[in-house]
């Protein structure tokens, strides 16, 4: 019974490493696509000073934008957690 527990915890482990790296990949895909969009009008073989500035302050409000959401669904989900 014991053996069953540790398998079953690894296969947990296991697949909630899945599920972060499938969120990370898609955040990074969401991003590239939000930024690229917002910031080349007319794509070439390099970026300009101006695309890649843009491109840059679009990622990290991105970012600030997807880590601020995160903290909150994580107090959300404690919260919740609490309760019961």
């Amino acid at each position: 019974m014991a053996m069953a527990n540790v398998n079953k915890g690894e296969i947990m482990d296991q697949v909630k490493q899945q599920i972060a790296v499938a969120n990370a990949q898609e955040l990074l895909t969401q991003m590239t696509q939000k930024c690229f969009r917002k910031c080349v009008s007319k794509p070439g073989s390099s970026l300009d000073s101006s695309e890649q500035k843009c491109i840059s302050m679009c990622m990290d409000r991105f970012m600030d934008s997807w880590n601020l959401i995160s903290r909150a669904y994580g107090q959300r989900l404690q919260r919740e957690q609490q309760k019961y």
